[in-house]
């Protein structure tokens, strides 16, 4: 069994992600947020696949985001906006991303994992 993960290397929750991935047998395909963010294509899929709204997609613990001061921006933006937006920085979006065909789960709690990779 194979996933694609976004996320970056040097954060331990993406670590620990990896981790929990590993140890249910998955092999992963590890892409680097930061340096390779995901188009504005491959959102709009993981959107439609998750049934996430857009807004889960934002880190919006990290720097970028209270620096460009976008919790009180992306109310009155559109949806291409913030697509666009998410996809022209990685440090905007929250990870890690796993992904498959048929799934995508955006951040790591390991009760989710269970549920949508298994055991």
């Amino acid at each position: 069994m194979s996933l694609q993960l976004y996320g970056y290397s040097k954060c331990n929750t993406c670590r620990d992600a990896i981790k929990s991935l590993r140890a249910k047998g998955y092999e992963l395909k590890m892409i680097e947020l930061f340096e390779t963010p995901p188009s504005v294509k491959q959102l709009k899929a993981w959107i439609e696949t998750s049934g996430l709204p857009i807004q889960k997609f934002f880190n919006v613990s990290g720097e970028v985001y209270r620096d460009m001061q976008l919790k009180d921006k992306l109310a009155s933006m559109s949806d291409e906006e913030k697509l666009a937006l998410l996809a022209s920085n990685g440090r905007l979006i929250k990870r890690p991303i796993a992904f498959d065909e048929h799934n995508v789960t955006v951040g790591f709690k390991e009760a989710e994992y269970v549920e949508v990779w298994g055991k």
